[in-house]
């Protein structure tokens, strides 16, 4: 049977789509036709162009396909107007929903993320504890929580075999844009970051085990359940040092503490509301990098046999990704994630 990847250009989309092919399964993706597939293209596969919201290009894609990676999300969460985030992680969402539940799927697997997990004190939080701090998140955090909400209520009431993978910030090769996160490994290995945080500290993963959970819950994940998909809860200080030591420079020795950086983000926040444009920069974007609680990825590794390689391994590849690029002498390596173990 064949697998279906939809998001496959994205960063964690195409290395599902890598390890799926490497690992001799017949693959197919569908994308819309101004993807950017530069990290797939040298793997063979089928291809479908269409939009989400193309119930017959869904239908196309979903023929013959027993098993769904759904990766495809917008993590633009500066955005201003939070119905762009609704139209493509909500209602995509949920047209792509109503051709799966009505195919003979094996498995509907759901690329979330932690922030849906609620924040705890005293211990380390759990798939079981439900989301809680909807005063504080963004649209774009509800917007996700709305569409895994979706997921689970189209598992427990129209019997779709889907499982919702909450996964953290991901590190690793391949990060082409980069994500926000990605971006600092980015700079620290090539000596252009002018400065490292302390007092930001998320939840993290390798890249390739993340891709490595969600094909794992394919075959072990129980339907309705959620998945918390991270390695540790590690500083953002560290990745900034052990991408900088990967490119060969000293971590910068400007420090910027979280107190800091929320000054910046008002500013930010402030530029946005009076120039009527969105800034990346900003207090939601400095709350997203450390307002999540410690989790407990205990359940993956009981119920789906998944263990996890230090994420810092992940940041070294991805340095190395950043110097292959840059065509730095001496220290090229293959930029190819490696396979599934």
């Amino acid at each position: 049977m064949v697998k279906l990847v939809i998001g496959a250009s994205g960063f964690l989309g195409s290395h599902v789509v890598r390890q799926l092919v490497e690992s001799g399964e017949a693959v197919r993706v569908l994308v819309r036709a101004t993807s950017d597939t530069r990290a797939i293209d040298d793997l063979p596969f089928d291809r479908v162009v269409g939009e989400l919201l193309d119930t017959a290009a869904v239908a196309s894609a979903l023929d013959g396909c027993d098993v769904v990676f759904y990766c495809a999300v917008d993590t633009r969460a500066w955005l201003r107007d939070p119905a762009v985030l609704y139209r493509t992680n909500v209602d995509a969402l949920r047209a792509v929903l109503d051709v799966a539940v009505q195919s003979e799927l094996h498995a509907f697997v759901f690329t979330s993320t932690m922030a849906t997990i609620g924040r705890v004190r005293g211990r380390r939080a759990t798939e079981d504890d439900p989301f809680n701090w909807a005063d504080k998140a963004p649209d774009y955090v509800k917007s996700r929580v709305a569409a895994e909400n979706l997921v689970l209520e189209y598992a427990r009431q129209r019997g779709l075999p889907a499982v919702a993978m909450c996964v953290a910030n991901t590190y690793g090769a391949g990060d082409w844009q980069p994500t926000p996160h990605g971006a600092f490994v980015a700079g620290a290995t090539l000596g252009r970051l002018p400065f490292t945080v302390q007092g930001c500290r998320a939840e993290s993963v390798g890249i390739d085990d993340a891709a490595r959970a969600l094909i794992l819950a394919a075959d072990h994940g129980r339907t309705g359940e959620r998945y918390i998909v991270s390695e540790r809860f590690i500083g953002l200080d560290e990745i900034i040092s052990a991408a900088a030591a990967t490119g060969g420079h000293r971590p910068p020795r400007l420090v910027l503490h979280r107190r800091v950086l929320y000054l910046a983000g008002a500013v930010g926040s402030l530029v946005a509301t009076l120039a009527r444009r969105p800034m990346k920069l900003s207090v939601t974007s400095v709350r997203l990098m450390h307002y999540m609680s410690p989790m407990d990825h205990g359940k993956a590794t009981r119920e789906l046999g998944w263990h996890p390689a230090p994420v810092t391994e992940a940041v070294e590849q991805g340095a190395r990704f950043w110097l292959d690029r840059a065509g730095y002498p001496g220290l090229k390596q293959s930029t190819r994630p490696a396979g599934p173990c």
